[in-house]
């Protein structure tokens, strides 16, 4: 395998965002669902939206412009897993981004959900549950896909994606090491 340079993708901001919204999905997804629960729901929920306001200004791999799945990227990078070649992203995969993106829209309907079952409006009403039960359970496969395919991905490219979000460096496949 050939030595390429590391390089600093995900800054600390990013990997803390995920990190903090991930204990906190694990938390509410297995813990009591009770004050602590709407709280970190809404602490996730700011996560998310700072998160995605650091996707206009954060640094150059935590860009939207980095990143974002078109419809061109998502066709490319499918055809290149088809091929079992999979294309090399210094920055999140097409699938990737899309399941970020997808994940933070679970997460913010969460609580959305969550906040319109409180409302004296809604009381006595079954579908706020129903929805947020629903939307609960969404966040739960996607987060089995999301993990299962960070493993899957770390193994098949030989780059570990997962510490890759600890310590915020991946490879380079655009310059190699120096010798």
């Amino acid at each position: 395998m050939t030595d390429f340079a590391r390089v600093k993708v995900w800054d600390a901001w990013v990997r803390l965002t995920h990190w903090a919204v991930s204990g906190i999905v694990l938390w509410n997804l297995f813990g009591p669902t009770d004050s602590t629960h709407r709280l970190l729901g809404y602490v996730a929920a700011a996560l998310v939206v700072a998160r995605i306001l650091w996707g206009f200004i954060g640094s150059r791999h935590a860009r939207f412009s980095a990143w974002w799945p078109t419809r061109s990227h998502l066709s490319d990078y499918l055809k290149s897993l088809a091929n079992g070649k999979p294309m090399h992203h210094v920055s999140h995969n097409p699938l990737g981004g899309l399941m970020a993106l997808f994940l933070w829209f679970l997460i913010l309907a969460l609580a959305v959900s969550g906040w319109i079952m409180r409302l004296d409006a809604f009381w006595g009403e079954d579908w706020p549950q129903e929805v947020h039960t629903w939307l609960s359970i969404a966040v739960e496969v996607c987060v089995c896909v999301h993990v299962a395919a960070a493993v899957l991905m770390s193994v098949w490219t030989r780059e570990n994606l997962i510490r890759a979000m600890v310590t915020g460096h991946k490879r380079d496949a655009e310059n190699k090491k120096a010798s």
